[in-house]
């Protein structure tokens, strides 16, 4: 498990450290998580011990929750001033990418029966 959270927070910190450094407008966050999922693609397998340790971890991922939620709460004020804009990009967010996803569902799918 120590080996694990060592990996975790060391693709965390190379990521918080390449955001700073290069003043890049992503989290260093989801740079480490950028960075972790590159890793993990380029060895085209995944370690034993996250194999083994990450399953625990993200049963407990609902606890990473409780600050945005309590920051929603201490701003719902600001939250209610930008309702509107929230939900509309909440909802473009969300069938942008489903429209893009079943448009290229149609096509592999049409390319795929050519083939035959």
């Amino acid at each position: 498990m120590l080996e694990t959270l060592i990996w975790l927070i060391g693709y965390y910190l190379a990521g918080e450290f390449l955001a700073r450094t290069f003043a890049i407008p992503l989290p260093g966050s989801v740079l480490g998580m950028l960075l972790l999922f590159v890793t993990l693609c380029i060895r085209r397998n995944i370690p034993d011990t996250f194999r083994d340790h990450v399953p625990p971890l993200m049963q407990h991922l609902s606890l990473l929750f409780i600050p945005s939620g309590v920051g929603a709460v201490l701003l719902s004020a600001r939250l209610a001033e930008h309702a509107f804009s929230l939900a509309a990009v909440l909802a473009l967010s969300t069938l942008i990418p489903l429209i893009a996803c079943a448009w290229l569902l149609k096509r592999l799918l049409g390319l795929s029966e050519e083939a035959k």
